[in-house]
């Protein structure tokens, strides 16, 4: 029972981390149709400014705020100087995002270097909690929390402020939106940027999770991005929540159990949703 629990809560902190990545591409892709393959290069991009400013400063706070606004700034600058010009070219984005991509994650290894670098946890969040007569490292609780906060703070803006209900507007009728004297673009712009600096955030949450960081640590989770956003239902930011728990869930017993097909079962997970319910398990037809 001991080890189940260890693994189940483990599952839900790597939900939890996924979910960070994730519900940035969620918005993006969801609510605006761009198809961003830079979304893992700003993730990284994200964890590598966290990293030098936390070392700088010894603050993990600054750290992250340095971090998430980095990417606030290359989402906007990504939007204004290309993505706009693509917003019907699906072909165009995947192209144009993947270089993007390439670019990015080059400036990275010249700033910082190609090598691995260690990334400690904050000192108040070392060490472990008891619960339920069992320990569990006080990080992971963290991250959970540190979810469940994006998660209902994304909601509550969504369905809760004017600001949600003029880009669900704006998605479903622009023409509407901008004949009601709303410059829907700017709003795009701004969802765009959001989208990145949550995916700059979940950077700078996972560095100390991993314990280090690497170039290619973004492509890595933005697969898993990607098959979490396809299984909750794309632009369902509760699905994506619910898909990145359970994908956390059956990676986290699989890599304990079945290690070499960890990845695999997720990604055969993917392809048995989009064969049996293609707008995913919490999303809606058409």
């Amino acid at each position: 029972m001991s080890l189940t629990l260890n693994l189940l809560v483990n599952g839900v902190a790597l939900g939890a981390l996924i979910f960070l990545i994730a519900i940035g591409l969620s918005l993006i892709f969801g609510l605006m149709g761009v198809l961003n393959f830079a979304h893992g290069a700003i993730f990284i991009w994200g964890a590598y400014i966290g990293w030098a400013v936390y070392g700088a400063t010894g603050s993990f706070w600054l750290g992250a705020l340095a971090g998430t606004a980095v990417g606030l700034v290359i989402g906007f600058l990504m939007e204004r100087l290309f993505i706009r010009k693509f917003y019907d070219n699906h072909v165009g984005q995947i192209l144009l995002t993947l270089g993007l991509m390439i670019v990015l994650i080059e400036l990275l290894k010249i700033v910082f270097g190609p090598n691995i670098l260690g990334f400690d946890k904050p000192e108040s969040l070392q060490g472990v909690v008891t619960l339920l007569e069992d320990s569990f490292p006080v990080y992971r609780i963290f991250l959970i929390g540190v979810g469940l906060l994006v998660l209902l703070g994304t909601h509550f803006m969504l369905t809760k402020t004017k600001i949600g209900m003029i880009i669900r507007a704006g998605v479903q009728d622009p023409e509407m939106v901008q004949a009601l004297g709303i410059n829907v673009r700017r709003v795009f712009t701004g969802v765009f940027a959001c989208g990145a600096a949550l995916a700059a955030f979940g950077g700078v949450m996972s560095g100390p999770s991993f314990g280090s960081i690497h170039p290619e640590l973004g492509m890595l989770n933005q697969l898993n991005a990607f098959i979490v956003i396809v299984i909750g239902g794309i632009g369902n930011h509760i699905g994506a929540a619910l898909g990145a728990l359970l994908v956390g869930i059956l990676q986290t017993f699989m890599a304990y159990y079945v290690p070499d097909v960890a990845l695999a079962v997720n990604v055969a997970l993917m392809a048995l949703v989009l064969i049996l319910r293609p707008q995913g398990l919490f999303g809606a037809r058409g």
